[in-house]
């Protein structure tokens, strides 16, 4: 994962105005302002070091997540390809967060597109409680191949601006 994407996801959380401004200049005036109530309610968010298949902590005293980047020019990602890397890493990522109860979340940026370029997603697991299991409910998630192999369809992920609208309500 490209450290920049990162980056400027952790900034977004964070509520980062100078990020902010950057990444909402060609969004409409409601997604802008969705993106803008971050900085009512940021998150702390920490840069997971390694390959753990978590790229992003996200705390906040009412929510938190873990966050896993991914970043394409085309719109669908097969976690079959690369020896079945990704998908090891996004099974190994939905045991541990069943084990400790926590949200996973995956977020899509869609290289060189106009708008909302980022998308989020979660995985299939149980056992959240409160808010946790709230979000995970109103979150799409990612698509199975007849082989069980995980997909990620931009097109079919909540846009990051209303998934900061939500979590800011």
């Amino acid at each position: 994962m490209s450290s920049a994407y990162e980056r400027e996801l952790k900034n977004i959380l964070e509520g980062e105005k100078k990020t902010l401004s950057k990444v909402t200049t060609s969004l409409s005036a409601v997604a802008r302002d969705h993106y803008y109530r971050i900085i009512d309610r940021p998150f702390i968010v920490v840069r997971a070091a390694g390959s753990f298949g978590v790229d992003l902590v996200a705390i906040r005293g009412d929510i938190s997540f873990l966050v896993e980047i991914k970043t394409s020019i085309t719109d669908t990602l097969h976690f079959s390809t690369m020896n079945g890397k990704l998908q090891q890493q996004a099974e190994k990522m939905q045991n541990n967060c069943e084990k400790t109860k926590t949200l996973p979340i995956y977020a899509y940026r869609l290289k060189n597109h106009r708008g909302d370029s980022w998308r989020i997603f979660t995985l299939e697991i149980e056992g959240l409680e409160g808010r946790a299991r709230i979000l995970h409910n109103r979150l799409p998630k990612l698509d199975q191949s007849t082989k069980g192999n995980l997909i990620m369809h931009w097109d079919q992920g909540l846009e990051l601006a209303h998934f900061i609208d939500y979590l800011c309500r």
